[in-house]
């Protein structure tokens, strides 16, 4: 985003035309905010704010051709317009406006979609892009990565007067996600709670507001750890705050999408990046590197059968875990292994006698933690 001093910059050159946009609504408004404020500084008179996807081009006219009484070029502001709600022409009109712009400095915002973790522009909204490039000032808002986001919190904190050390950071986001206006309200909430001193993350723990996100993730890490009593606590403890079931569910399958995308990503020896590049993810590597510890406990069948609502069952006599699966109208028996089952399996070769054990380390790599923990 730009600074301050940039936005200075290019107002002192007479930028006509300020256009910001990206995927995350907040980024747009922070940007549009600051430029308008910055604009706005050496002014008593209140921007003019033009509202809506499509605001009125009798409007923006009319606005921008008023001249001001403080002999200052007046601030006009679109902050959340869509190029696409316009037609041809009326797009054609409105870049004819931007670029006769004598009296006024317009401040324009949109919010546009993802699609495999780029900005997609249509062909509308690339011509006014293009436009506002040619003529003022443009900027792709990329969101914040997380270690941007913690030093973000960091610096909040300290112009607050307060210290929030890497530790208590880290467990915010993990408590809250990456919602940047989320995570600003709890930082100044819990500066505010250490008499802005020092915020701890034993304050975060007890303080901070949690996401759905987040409270669902823990659900599955106690699920996967059958810790039944915990995951039904955590249950009860989000339908009491009046969590829609939907929602619950929604979050829980798309914890366990993640754990998938991770377990498919290192049986093909990928990183964090390139998976959340192949299947055009939404979330942050973030969220990635924070599922594979539990996808360590799972199998690629295991996830695939839950994905198909497929129970899993073990069976100690083969010293492996199953499933059955009907295709084309013939019933399969599926076996696989997991951490217990390898584990079962090499101390019973134990008994036996059989010191050595061959496996396939590309088929084991991810499960190799849980399978030797304790053992030197």
């Amino acid at each position: 985003m730009a600074t301050e001093a940039k936005l200075r910059q290019l107002a002192d050159k007479g930028c006509p035309v300020y256009y910001f946009y990206s995927s995350e609504r907040y980024l747009v408004r922070q940007a549009v905010a600051a430029a308008v404020r910055m604009l706005s500084a050496d002014s008593d008179e209140d921007a003019t704010i033009l509202d809506g996807a499509a605001p009125e081009l009798e409007q923006l006219i009319m606005a921008a051709g008023t001249i001001s009484f403080f002999g200052t070029r007046r601030v006009v502001v679109l902050p959340e317009i869509d190029p696409a709600a316009y037609g041809s022409k009326d797009l054609d009109e409105l870049c004819s406006t931007l670029s006769s712009l004598e009296n006024a400095v317009a401040v324009l915002g949109s919010v546009f979609p993802l699609e495999r973790g780029k900005i997609k522009l249509g062909k509308q909204a690339q011509k006014l892009q293009a436009q506002c490039k040619a003529i003022g000032y443009t900027e792709e808002l990329a969101k914040p990565r997380p270690f941007e986001l913690k030093n973000l919190m960091m610096e909040r904190a300290k112009a607050q007067g307060a210290t929030l050390p890497d530790g208590a950071a880290t467990a915010l986001l993990e408590r809250c996600g990456e919602d940047p206006f989320l995570l600003e309200n709890e930082v100044d909430k819990l500066c505010a709670l250490s008499g802005y001193q020092t915020v701890s993350a034993s304050m975060v723990a007890e303080m901070g507001t949690v996401s759905l996100e987040a409270d669902v993730f823990e659900m599955i890490r106690m699920i996967t750890a059958k810790n039944a009593t915990g995951a039904c606590k955590k249950l009860q403890t989000l339908l009491r705050l009046q969590q829609e079931p939907i929602a619950i569910t929604a979050a829980m399958i798309g914890s366990y999408v993640d754990l998938y995308r991770v377990k498919l990503g290192a049986a093909k020896r990928k990183n964090y990046s390139a998976v959340h590049k192949d299947f055009g993810y939404k979330g942050s590597d973030y969220r990635l590197k924070r599922s594979a510890e539990t996808a360590a406990h799972y199998t690629l069948p295991q996830l695939e059968a839950l994905a198909a609502g497929r129970p899993t069952f073990y069976s100690d006599a083969l010293c492996a875990r199953y499933f059955t699966l009907t295709r084309q109208g013939q019933t399969h028996f599926v076996l696989f292994d997991d951490a217990r089952t390898l584990r079962r399996k090499l101390d019973l070769a134990r008994q036996l006698g059989i010191r050595d054990a061959l496996v396939m380390l590309p088929e084991v790599e991810d499960l190799l933690e849980p399978l030797f923990a304790g053992e030197r």
